[in-house]
């Protein structure tokens, strides 16, 4: 019953895997990915985040006003009490009701800050674009990812329909064995080996089709699509412009589009600028000050005061703080720096080894079409040599096992050199 419920699967996912004539290209699954995938779209969160703290670090060179307010109820109100030689006085209480209220609004124009602000808008530039290029790295993971997944739904299909194919070229042998059987012209050993050789490959394609069945998911689940949908998907891959180049060229573009690079290039320069603004907190503050105070009183002829000044602030001493802090992020901008150079190095192993793979798995079409032919051949002739008595049935059922082995080597090559483009795209910062 197992066996049967596993065919019954399995057929109908052969039925799928024909699916219509229009079927879903890669680049409408990459389009579909990137409308509903929520890494990227945090990718892209990030970025706007970066660009919001850009326009801070900008907006930090414009005047900033404030504005203090306060109440305050005295136990006992001061009096203003003056005595000289000549006379004395002693005023009333200063505060109506031992009570006053205060406010003050004041501008400020940073004049100098020892470049403070400008390393901290560059830090902040570095931040943007290293958040940009993470994005695009996440997309080119995202678009890598997604063609896995089709390449591994083509894949898994392909060795369904070849396991289906074994079944039914060892199911047709077992009909020929049992007739001969029947009269007497093989030996029962003959179809005792037919009828566990036929459940093996039974077994075999029950398991195909539980491998389609996870694939299919692999890849909805990218798509944001429900688990269980059967997708129709077309077989061919797209190609790239890179397809074509030599090595060295592809190693040159790779080291200038890879966005990894970009990104941690970025971090470099971001925090080398931190640590140049934690410095200049270090250096005078130089700033302009504006402002109007209102403060009531029963004493002083005026309760409104304008105010114009410059304010200079220079923080002598901090325990070493500032240093500490500053010398932190310059090792911190050292340690990216070093990655950045191990990253250069796995980006060009990356390149030439995705280079190799595509220029192998061409290599791999060309001679697994030959061998499928063959082994096509060669099952033929076994099994009319078979029933003219003139071969075992040995010799039958590991042709089979040949023709299977070989469709499945044709298939893996084909699909490994159309996601070896794809590989090579991404390597080389196409993608």
């Amino acid at each position: 019953m197992r066996a049967l419920r596993g065919a019954r699967i399995a057929a109908a996912l052969l039925l799928a895997a024909a699916g219509p004539a229009a079927a879903e290209t890669l680049q409408q699954a990459w389009q579909v990915a990137i409308a509903h995938n929520q890494v990227l779209a945090s990718a892209r969160e990030d970025v706007q985040g970066a660009r919001d703290r850009e326009r801070a670090a900008r907006d930090a060179r414009w005047p900033s006003v404030s504005a203090t307010a306060g109440y305050t109820h005295l136990g006992q109100s001061p009096e203003l009490d003056v005595a000289t030689p000549a006379f004395a006085f002693r005023s009333g209480p200063i505060f109506k009701n031992n009570q006053y209220v205060s406010g003050t609004v004041q501008m400020r124009i940073p004049l100098y800050t020892g470049g403070a602000i400008r390393a901290g808008i560059n830090a902040a530039r570095a931040g943007l674009a290293g958040a940009s290029a993470q994005e695009r790295a996440t997309l080119a993971d995202l678009k890598l990812g997604v063609a896995e997944a089709y390449v591994g739904v083509l894949r898994s299909r392909r060795r369904l329909a070849v396991a289906d194919a074994a079944v039914r070229s060892l199911r047709s042998h077992l009909r020929d064995v049992q007739a001969m059987f029947t009269r007497q012209l093989v030996a029962k050993s003959d179809l005792l080996s037919a009828e566990v050789a036929l459940a093996n490959a039974r077994e075999t394609k029950v398991n195909a089709a539980n491998t389609v069945q996870i694939a299919q998911a692999d890849f909805n689940r990218l798509l944001g699509e429900p688990l269980g949908r059967v997708p129709q998907l077309a077989d061919g891959l797209p190609g790239f412009a890179v397809d074509t180049l030599p090595l060295a060229s592809l190693l040159r573009r790779a080291l200038a589009a890879r966005p990894e690079l970009k990104a941690l290039a970025s971090r470099v320069g971001s925090l080398a600028s931190r640590a140049r603004a934690v410095t200049a907190s270090r250096l005078p503050q130089l700033a302009a000050v504006g402002g109007f105070t209102h403060f009531d009183n029963q004493i002083l002829n005026h309760e409104n005061f304008s105010t114009v000044g410059v304010g200079l602030t220079w923080k002598l001493f901090d325990g070493g703080q500032a240093a500490n802090e500053a010398d932190a992020l310059h090792a911190e901008s050292r340690a990216a720096g070093r990655r950045l150079e191990d990253l250069r190095s796995r980006i060009e192993l990356q390149v030439r080894s995705d280079w190799l793979g595509l220029a192998s798995a061409r290599a791999r079409v060309a001679a697994s079409r030959a061998a499928t032919a063959q082994a096509a051949e060669n099952l033929r002739i076994s099994r009319e040599l078979y029933g003219a008595g003139l071969a075992s049935n040995t010799q039958v059922l590991e042709a089979v096992t040949l023709k299977t082995r070989a469709a499945e080597n044709y298939d893996d090559a084909v699909l490994d050199e159309a996601l070896a483009k794809v590989k090579l795209a991404y390597a080389a910062g196409a993608l």
